[in-house]
Formats: C-alpha cells, structure tokens, sequence
C-alpha cells in the first residue's frame, strides 16, 4: 500500500510549472528578447548596412544633374617639331635671285655685291619654320553641364529612390521574419525545457517503481512479467528523456544565435491563448497593404516603369554644355587658344535597331511583373487564410485537449484506487501516468503551435512588431503545466 501512495504522489507531481527545472539562466521576458534581437541580430545590422547604401546611391544620382568639373594634366615629347619646311624653296629662290641679277636689271656694282652678300647666309640658313616645339606641356580643366539628356536623368533619379524604398522594405521583412523566427525559438525553448522535466519526472518515478517491482518479485507478489514490462518503460522513459535534453540544448543554441548573443537563457514569459482576435478580412487587408514582399514587387514594378522610361529617353537627343582651358602651359605655341566653350548635341539616327528592342524588353518585363505582383497579391491572401484558419483550429482544439486532461486525471485516480485494492496492475498504473504526462504534453504544444501562428499570421500582415502587445492583451490565456 506505500508503494502504491508513493506512485500515486508520482503521478500527481510528474507535471509541473515552468520555474524549478529554470532556476538556473539569465531570465528573459519576450519583449526584452524582442528589443535584443533588434538590437543585436547580424541579419538586421547588414539590412541596415543596405538601407545606408541605398541612401548613398540615391543622393549619387543627385550628382548626375549638377556640373561635372576635371582638372586635367598632360605632357608631351614628339619625334620632331611641328612646323613648316621651306628647305626645298632654296634652289628655285637662288636661280631667280641669280636670274634677276644676271638681266641687268641692276646696274650698280656696290648693291649687286650687297645683295650677294646678303643672299650667301640665307642660303645656308635652314628654312624650317617651327609653330610647335616637340616638348610641351599643359595643365588644364574642363566642364561639362548636361541640359537634357532625353529623362534619362529623371528616370536614373526616380529608380534610385524606388531602390532606397525597396532596401527599406527589404529591412522590414527581415525584421518580420527574425520576430517570427524568435517567437519559434524563445517558446520552443520554454516548451523544451518543461518537456525535458516532465520526461525527467516520469524517470525518477519509473526508477522507483522499478526498485519496488524488483523488491516485490524478490518475495513473490507479482509476476516477472510485471518487471520486466516496467524495465521496458524505464528504457523508453530514459530514451525520452535524452532526446529532450537534446532538443532543448539545440533550440538554446538556436535562440542565441537569432537574439545574437550567448547566454543560458530563461524564457518567462508563458505561452498563451487569446479568447478572440479580429477577423480574417482585418489581416487581409494589412496584407495587401503592408505586407513587405507586396510592396517590394510594387517598387519592382515602378521600377521596370523607369526601366522602360530609359530605353525611350534613347531615341531623343541629348543637349550638353562644355567649357575648358588651361591654367598653365610649358611650350604649347601661341596659336592654340588657351579657352573654349560651346554646346553639344548627340542624335542617334540609326543603331541597327538596338533601341527598338531594348524598349519592347523593357515593356515586356512592366508587364510581366504585374503578373508577377497580381499572383503575389492572391498568393498572400491565401497564406494569410491559410495561417488563420490553422491557428483558429489549434485555439477550438483545446476544447477537447481539456476534455481528454479532465479524462487522463480522472482515469490515472481510478488505476490507482484500483491498484491500491489490488485489482490493477503496475503496468497499467504506468499507462495511465504516461497517457495523462502526454495530454498535458499535447496541450503545451497545441499553445507552441498557435503561437508560432500567430507570429507567422502577423508577419505576413506586415505588423510583426505588435506581436508583444497580442502576448499583453487582457485575455490572452497563460498556457503552462500545473502541479495537480
């Protein structure tokens, strides 16, 4: 009859809250893991990193409407000098000046030998006239003003914002998805770990049941069948217990890496149920609106618009003003001006039809990505449907979940009246705790899953950030184990 009390005291402790088997760990409250993982998680810290150099291309497409400045330098030694050669001038110019001399045109001696004397030294000059000296060298800048460039500026300016806009959407999925990925984690973990004392429990009462089966075949009360029927339970109860331990050690790990650092973290905050919540037209809505994934194929689509934009500013010309000088010359001749400005046109005529088909791509991909953003609309209605109704079908499933708990005490108190009158069996006295351990295991983890639905129903609504408020809300219904 002791052993029978003991094993009904078993029975009635085996399922406890979540504090004894936690006291040891950093204690940590959901929305604390919420503002860590916000805080500290690397994949938000690189969507930021991309949020920043979205801003940076935006304002670097500012750029492309102000005046572009160079200053430029070069030096130049050439093979020879530029300029004009006369040498081959030097015969005709002496048989003329011989001719003129011979004629008799000049009569006087004393001018015919100053002209002689004159003419010897140009001959034997060298009649190469230099413009530019092969070494020369200049230093100069240069500036170009675009007046109109067909849109392309336009369009170049619209794109980098749509991009900045699809980086910031880009950022709230990420954070969507990393609250989501902690809500799994964190309650998994607080399931794991009650999970882990449960199966630890059922060990320590199959062990003393064994040691009281081994004690009571020894005198002969019951048969070898009844020990060894509760060795087997005891293997089976310890395997679990392994295999729990296990999982816990994997979701803490799992829960570290997402809130981004490394503790032995002690979830407190209990999972729950809430007693009602708005209807599913309310998160369809917030989805078409703000789901992230919709307004990131809408940028896309924006986008493939400015694309097409591009292509068209190709058949128009482009208008610029330059200017240049130079700031200081070494050798440059005299005749090159030292400044000049004028504007530039550019008109395309023919281009072997490149620009027609680049513009038909571009208003091909316009509509293939409102394809593409209609059929991602439908496909987020239906998820949106889809986590609803799952979540509603785990919240009317512990309806019945309570009725098979009310079941499983009422059924483990008779095996043990009747055990305790001797009309039952160990073995069935160990069903009926391990069935009633299982109920309330079921239960546990019908909260897990509504939870995770939840979490996941607001990340595809786009309103991810208002999870803590839903686990606050005045009638959301703590789910723990309870010592019964």
């Amino acid at each position: 009859m002791k052993i029978a009390v003991k094993i009904a005291f078993m029975a009635a402790a085996m399922v406890p809250a979540a504090a004894s088997a936690q006291e040891v760990g950093r204690m940590l409250s959901l929305d604390e893991a919420v503002a860590v993982t916000l805080t500290e998680n690397p994949a938000l810290k690189a969507a930021a990193y991309e949020e920043r150099a979205a801003q940076q291309q935006r304002r670097a497409a500012i750029g492309l409407r102000m005046p572009q400045i160079n200053v430029t330098g070069a030096y130049a030694y050439m093979a020879k000098d530029i300029g004009f050669d006369f040498n081959e001038m030097k015969g005709p110019a002496k048989d003329l000046a011989g001719k003129i001399l011979g004629s008799g045109i000049i009569t006087d001696p004393a001018i015919i030998q100053g002209i002689q004397g004159l003419l010897n030294p140009m001959m034997n000059a060298d009649w190469f006239l230099k413009v530019q000296d092969r070494s020369l060298g200049f230093v100069g800048g240069e500036v170009t003003v675009p007046i109109w460039m067909g849109g392309k500026i336009n369009a170049a300016n619209r794109a980098a914002r749509i991009n900045e806009k699809t980086a910031v959407e880009q950022g709230n999925q990420t954070r969507n998805a990393l609250i989501s990925e902690l809500v799994e984690r964190y309650f998994g973990l607080a399931l794991a770990t009650q999970v882990v004392e449960v199966r630890q429990q059922v060990v320590d009462g199959v062990r003393k049941h064994l040691e009281d089966a081994r004690a009571l075949e020894r005198n002969g009360m019951i048969a070898q069948t009844e020990r060894l029927y509760v060795e087997f339970k005891m293997a089976e109860a310890e395997r679990e217990l392994a295999n729990a331990k296990l999982q816990a050690e994997t979701i803490a790990s799992a829960l570290s890496n997402t809130l981004g650092r490394e503790s032995d973290w002690r979830p407190v905050t209990s999972m729950f149920l809430l007693t009602k919540v708005e209807d599913l037209a309310y998160y369809q809505d917030l989805a078409q609106a703000r789901n992230p994934l919709l307004s990131q194929v809408s940028l896309k689509r924006e986008l493939a618009q400015e694309g097409v934009r591009v292509q068209r500013a190709d058949f128009l010309p482009q208008v610029a003003a330059i200017g240049g000088g130079s700031f200081y010359n070494y050798q440059v001749a005299g005749l090159v001006p030292r400044w000049a400005v004028g504007v530039g046109v550019n008109i395309k005529i023919f281009d072997g039809l490149n620009r027609e088909y680049k513009y038909s791509a571009a208003k091909q991909t316009v509509r293939r990505v409102g394809e593409l953003q209609n059929k991602a609309g439908k496909d987020i209605a239906v998820l949106v449907e889809k986590l609803y109704n799952q979540m509603m079908n785990y919240r009317n499933q512990m309806t019945s979940i309570d009725a098979s708990l009310k079941f499983a005490e009422e059924y483990l108190r008779m095996k043990n009246a009747a055990f305790l009158e001797g009309m039952s069996s160990s073995s069935d006295l160990i069903d009926a705790e391990l069935n009633l351990a299982g109920v309330r295991t079921e239960r546990l983890q019908a909260a897990y899953n509504y939870d995770l639905l939840l979490a996941q129903l607001l990340e595809a609504a786009g309103i991810s950030d208002e999870y803590p408020s839903y686990a606050r809300r005045s009638d959301a219904q703590a789910i723990l184990y309870d010592r019964k």
